[in-house]
């Protein structure tokens, strides 16, 4: 994977030089964090799971600042082969736990179906998992599907990978308790159960959505992104319960990033998900004292 992403960037370096990109003042995906003490600035990037690397040719500097930086900081480091051991294990359900007590046999059925129809495995062999995890990897399986989804070409492994190479330290910005509660089990069971046979039943909202929120993404409307999450008639998996829970953990994000920030150097490369609207990272980041600045010209100022 690290020689693919090699030559990618050699075309990517290439690319970004020979060509002009005029991005909206308004359309942001890249922002300079400065000032409250900071010794050098910092960078934001944002990303989406659909968007593939080819995006990153339309980010003016965007490989610049990457140079400046000597850490990337994200939500998981997936370099992290022990910590990725670990989440493996937290998918399972205890022992005392069966999944099909918590449907009819009806709706069990119509899971395991889906399951061997779309994953290639029935829930003789998945009934140990937990629901959050059958329904992230079915809804992989639907983006991948219908909107393309390749993990191998996700831009948030690209500069973990990338960094890797370089030498690079890559942090996580949660430690591994948190994430394996912010992937498996920040909604009650009830919910979880209830979200994985309804993504069976309307995979269509899934897919709809998702290309909703990646369209707004490669307009650079990260607020817009936030609305479209909180919306009333969102009835995805991602709404707005998860919404509040992300708003919750930037607070805290903000106080781990602060070391890094002071010291400056750090490219923070994000899901845009939490990073748009009144309480995303960005604005967050502002009211700390931050100077969050979008990077959209030719010359970073």
């Amino acid at each position: 994977m690290i020689e693919k992403y090699r030559r990618f960037i050699l075309v990517f370096v290439l690319y970004s030089f020979s060509v002009a990109v005029f991005i909206p003042a308004k359309a942001q995906v890249l922002y300079k964090v400065s000032g409250n003490s900071a010794k050098a600035p910092s960078y934001i990037f944002a990303t989406n799971k659909i968007v593939g690397i080819e995006f990153l040719d339309s980010v003016p500097n965007l490989l610049r600042c990457f140079s400046e930086c000597s850490v990337v900081l994200t939500e998981f480091a997936m370099q992290d082969y022990e910590a990725l051991a670990t989440l493996r294990v937290a998918a399972l359900l205890p022992d005392s736990v069966r999944l099909d007590q918590y449907y009819t046999e009806d709706e069990y059925r119509q899971i395991d179906e889906a399951m061997q129809l779309t994953i290639g495995m029935g829930m003789d062999k998945l009934c140990r998992m937990k629901p959050s995890y059958l329904t992230a990897m079915y809804r992989n399986e639907l983006l991948h599907k219908w909107l393309d989804y390749d993990d191998q070409r996700s831009m948030e492994a690209f500069f973990q990978a990338i960094a890797a190479d370089k030498g690079l330290n890559v942090r996580p910005i949660d430690d591994i308790g948190e994430t394996m509660y912010m992937l498996f089990d920040r909604e009650p069971f009830y919910w979880q159960c209830k979200e994985l046979l309804q993504i069976i039943e309307y995979p269509e909202r899934e897919v709809r959505q998702e290309r909703t929120l990646a369209e707004m993404y490669r307009m650079g409307r990260l607020t817009d992104m936030s609305y479209q999450i909180i919306a009333p008639d969102n009835n995805s998996t991602q709404s707005y319960s998860d919404y509040q829970i992300y708003a919750a953990r930037n607070t805290q994000w903000v106080n781990r990033l602060r070391t890094f920030l002071v010291e400056g150097g750090a490219f923070i490369t994000l899901d845009a998900i939490y990073l748009g609207g009144d309480k995303g990272l960005i604005e967050q980041l502002r009211s700390a004292g931050y100077k969050v600045r979008p990077v959209n010209r030719r010359a970073i100022n």
